[in-house]
């Protein structure tokens, strides 16, 4: 009497052995990837959307009777270095600019577009901020 020995296995099932492990793998990497880029994504509206705010809240704070466009200018600067850092807050200006009929106070802020992180092309991202001048 031979002892019972385990045939090895040949079937389909045997060329799929492993597989499970490899295929976790991709769809773990491609997961890990989407939201990475979701993140980014979010992460790049999260900046523009404080900027815009930060232009806005500038040009009204800029508009007010015992203030000045260069008022504006400093206070879009303070928003933005506190909120994003000094380097989004490098390039802020304010002019005066007619919107239909009114004239506005325009204000600006041009900065980097996170790319990666909050690194990105310098000046790639323009964005602007109106309050109304009372004469």
């Amino acid at each position: 009497m031979g002892g019972n020995r385990a045939r090895p296995r040949s079937g389909p099932q045997e060329a799929d052995r492993g597989s499970a492990v490899v295929e976790y793998v991709m769809v773990a990497g491609l997961v890990a990837v989407i939201f990475a880029a979701t993140l980014q994504l979010a992460l790049a509206l999260h900046v523009r959307n404080t900027l815009i705010d930060a232009a806005a809240a500038g040009a009204r704070y800029g508009t007010l009777a015992d203030r000045s466009p260069e008022d504006g200018v400093e206070r879009t600067r303070r928003i933005v270095s506190g909120a994003l850092g000094p380097r989004y807050a490098q390039d802020v200006a304010a002019t005066s600019v007619t919107v239909g009929e009114l004239r506005t106070l325009e204000v600006t802020v041009v900065a980097p577009l996170p790319v990666v992180a909050l690194f990105g092309p310098p000046d790639s991202l323009e964005v602007r901020g109106h309050a109304v001048l009372g004469d």
